[in-house]
């Protein structure tokens, strides 16, 4: 990986388009965290940018064959039919690496090769947006560019004529009745004609004829319809066996790396109209623009939250605050306001059979100096791609809440120990919650509860 890194710095495109990356890191995720500083990486984005930086020294390579060329754009060309970038949706390095790599390949493609039948639509029209987006600003000179005109396109799939299809459908279905004559004309919707009508009624009253006679009707009926005739062997229509249904994805393990942990900035936080005991805080958490159940509030992407903690910490306090947020809970309505997170709070823990009074005192868990709006937040050792939503029937929450603590020290953590769920995992001892910067704290409490 070491050369691939030094190739990766020394890329003309990438030392002209992007003068910050000259004193970065040549660790590919961080090279691109530094040309894209607004976009966060994932320890699954890093690892993928990895993947595609080799990709993209091999695709379309001259030393390989056209077959194995063929093949790899061909898996290019399939994953890129549902992504805007390699990533998905956000831009790195590895763009930019396979864009300054298949830029020189792609102009010398001939149109059909470009957008015919079986040419490489998607692989067009991301390089088409990678050179031209201001998201990349690419550095590209006129005679490097690669000039696509969206009019030139060989061919466009033809979608399907429903109508005509479920009028074929109906033609065969006839066809392949003909032995039931009755069938076959309800299913031709009253198209046969008149003689061919005649017979069908009297079709009852002839099954004792040769079969001779039999098939001279499916004959008459077959061709009012403008079907095949079918032969004897055809009378009795053949069950076609049913498509199988697309297997349900497997349940990933229980983890709270399943839970959606961010940190929030409250930008406002009011006291709920018709709820005592609610705040309604105003939070950026990272979101990109069009996310479910967000608005925009003073330029920012931003969720509405609902919280039980009036009464426990002073409004003052939930004012242009630090806060961590558990983003992918199912929202609900609280007092007619629909809330999209929750707010991370401590509490002493309860003794056994004491009653919860919701008495306090509470402390919000603090993310460490330096932490940015949308930052992932996890427990170490238990890194992994959060749900996008939490099922409630699954009670992914529920049982993993149950191991949330802190430290002698007020650090917040993971005791796996405590989840009954995931005794015998093999895991155990306290995993500190941490983001890039440090670990979350609380200000004092230890060994408290933390939801």
């Amino acid at each position: 990986m070491a050369g691939l890194e030094k190739d990766l710095r020394e890329l003309s495109l990438v030392k002209e388009s992007y003068p910050q990356a000259k004193d970065a890191e040549s660790d590919p995720a961080k090279l691109s965290s530094a040309i894209f500083s607004s976009t966060e990486y994932s320890s699954t984005d890093k690892t993928e940018i990895e993947q595609w930086l080799i990709t993209s020294s091999h695709v379309a390579s001259p030393s390989e064959d056209s077959a194995k060329t063929a093949e790899r754009l061909s898996s290019l060309n399939t994953h890129l039919s549902t992504r805007t970038t390699l990533l998905g949706s956000k831009p790195s390095v590895a763009d930019v690496a396979m864009y300054a790599r298949l830029a020189p390949v792609v102009k010398g493609w001939s149109d059909e090769q470009r957008t015919g039948e079986q040419g490489f639509h998607h692989i067009v029209r991301w390089l088409d947006f990678v050179q031209n987006a201001p998201l990349f600003g690419l550095k590209v000179s006129e005679s490097d560019r690669v000039e696509i005109d969206p009019k030139n396109v060989v061919f466009y799939p033809k979608p399907v004529d429903q109508k005509a299809e479920k009028e074929r459908k109906k033609k065969e279905k006839a066809a392949l009745a003909a032995a039931g004559a009755d069938t076959a004309a309800a299913a031709v919707g009253g198209t046969v004609t008149s003689a061919a009508s005649k017979d069908v009624q009297q079709q009852s009253a002839e099954n004792s004829k040769p079969k001779k006679e039999k098939k001279d009707l499916g004959d008459k009926v077959a061709a009012a319809v403008g079907a095949e005739v079918p032969t004897e062997k055809k009378q009795k229509k053949e069950k076609q066996p049913k498509p199988q249904k697309n297997a349900p994805a497997a349940d990933k393990p229980l983890s709270p790396a399943l839970i959606d942990l961010r940190v929030g900035h409250i930008l406002k936080a009011i006291q709920h109209p018709d709820a005592d005991s609610l705040y309604v805080s105003t939070i950026a958490c990272g979101d990109e623009p069009g996310t479910d159940n967000t608005s925009e509030y003073e330029g920012k992407i931003v969720r509405t939250v609902c919280s039980g903690l009036n009464g426990l910490i002073p409004l003052e306090e939930m004012q242009g605050r630090k806060i961590i947020a558990v983003c992918n809970l199912k929202p609900v309505k609280m007092r007619g306001i629909l809330s999209a997170a929750m707010v991370l709070a401590a509490s002493p823990r309860l003794a056994e059979g004491d009653e919860d009074k919701h008495a306090g005192p509470v402390e919000l868990v603090n993310p460490p100096e330096g932490a940015e709006a949308g930052e992932r937040v996890y427990f170490e050792g238990w890194e992994g791609e959060p749900e996008k939503q939490l099922n409630p029937k699954k009670k992914i929450w529920d049982y993993c809440q149950a191991g949330f603590t802190t430290t002698e020290g007020k650090e917040v953590a993971f005791d796996a120990g405590a989840v009954e769920q995931l005794k015998g995992s093999g895991k155990s001892g306290l995993s500190l919650l941490k983001t890039k910067q440090g670990v979350c704290t609380v200000k004092t409490l230890s060994g408290a509860t933390v939801r």
